[in-house]
């Protein structure tokens, strides 16, 4: 990749533009789906001659995760019309709202309509089905459009490829022409709905999706500073943005709820943003809400510990933080988002092995603490005692 052009397709999709802005339109393109699941799959989209279309690829941070796929054999299905490359639709919320609206851009830009979105699976087994978030989202930002998934190569008689405009890497920050796109069309007629302050909860998900111990708690003393609580996976999606448009604080674990806040959020709302582990994933997300709400989150990494997998022992989307409650009810009344000079106690360590066996970890058999924030602990601990034995004699010199 040391010779590629950075701003061409032959590289990583950008914010500031290239083929991330561009659109390519092709007459009598064959769309190959994935045959396996895998994490990089030969799959997207040959023009007339059965050359790859690089433009038609999806990206995550520096490489791309569908490749040239072999042309296909034989007869295929063949889809007359012009239609839109939507690119993978994925079945997993986050991944769907930041890789598979990626292309959306270009309904703001086409110089003529279009008969619907065509996507490939993520997945061969999920075939030609569409989820319900999925198609609603899509009709919140071209209402009436259909959708269409090839899980067979298919010839399509025009398809418009439009560029990469937002994903997971540099591109996270979105290109102009997709965040305008996104502000001009998305969810206009969704009216706020809901309270000032709300907390995006993910504590009815499970610790075993990545979640954080004591989060239950950290609900309870949220609402006695009168914040409600808000767990957007038992709504329909317009729910969620009409919470999301009237709150004026914003407090959330840090989690895919924020990249659908991003889409309706303003500068003039508050955001904070309590991470959940050590993940390289949560500046992305960061930039997320930055770039497309004009200002920047809080973020706040208040946790105690983390608890990994014991065959593991590293961090991973499996893995949970547990909250520091103290240092996290500073950090909130120190940046405005509940009273100054709260004191919320931590877990004792009672509670702690209790919720690991309640939610069924197994306690400290399946789960152990990180060995990060162990030695990190012990190292504060020895200061400490360093500190105070240099204090004590200090004050029998004296």
């Amino acid at each position: 990749m040391t010779d590629a052009d950075p701003l061409g397709p032959e590289s990583q999709p950008l914010p500031d533009g290239g083929w991330s802005e561009q659109i390519v339109t092709l007459t009598g393109a064959t769309v190959v789906p994935p045959e396996e699941s895998a994490f990089v799959q030969p799959a997207g989209v040959l023009d007339s001659d059965g050359r790859y279309c690089p433009q038609g690829a999806l990206w995550r941070k520096y490489r791309p995760l569908t490749t040239e796929p072999p042309k296909p054999d034989g007869v295929m299905a063949t889809l007359p019309g012009r239609w839109l490359w939507g690119g993978v639709l994925w079945a997993h919320f986050g991944h769907f709202l930041v890789e598979s609206t990626a292309r959306l851009w270009a309904l703001a830009h086409l110089d003529a309509p279009v008969d619907g979105i065509l996507f490939i699976p993520k997945r061969p087994r999920v075939g030609e089905s569409v989820r319900g978030f999925q198609s609603d989202f899509i009709g919140l930002m071209a209402p009436g459009l259909p959708i269409k998934v090839a899980a067979e190569a298919t010839r399509v008689e025009e398809l418009v490829v439009p560029g990469q405009g937002f994903g997971l890497g540099k591109i996270t920050a979105g290109t102009q022409k997709f965040r305008d796109a996104i502000h001009s069309r998305f969810a206009l007629d969704v009216t706020p709905d809901g309270p000032d302050k709300i907390y995006i909860s993910r504590s009815q998900l499970g610790l075993g999706k990545g979640g954080l111990l004591g989060e239950e708690r950290l609900e309870e003393l949220l609402m006695d500073e009168g914040y409600e609580i808000f767990h957007p996976q038992n709504h329909d999606i317009a729910t969620q943005l009409a919470r999301y448009k009237a709150a004026k604080r914003v407090i959330a674990a840090d989690g895919s709820a924020l990249h659908l806040f991003a889409m309706v959020g303003r500068a003039d709302q508050p955001v904070a943003m309590i991470l959940r582990r050590r993940s390289g994933a949560n500046n992305l997300l960061a930039q997320n809400v930055a770039h497309f709400c004009g200002s920047n989150p809080v973020v706040i990494e208040a946790l105690r510990t983390e608890w990994v997998k014991a065959k593991q022992k590293k961090s991973n989307r499996l893995s949970f933080g547990e909250l520091n409650h103290a240092a996290l009810g500073r950090a909130l009344g120190e940046t405005g988002f509940v009273r100054k000079g709260l004191d919320w106690p931590v877990l004792s360590e009672a509670e702690r092995q209790e919720i690991l066996s309640d939610k069924g970890l197994g306690g400290n058999e399946a789960f152990v603490e990180s060995p990060h924030y162990k030695q990190a602990r012990v190292q504060a601990l020895r200061q400490a005692r360093r500190a105070a034995r240099t204090e004590t004699t200090g004050e029998s010199a004296s």
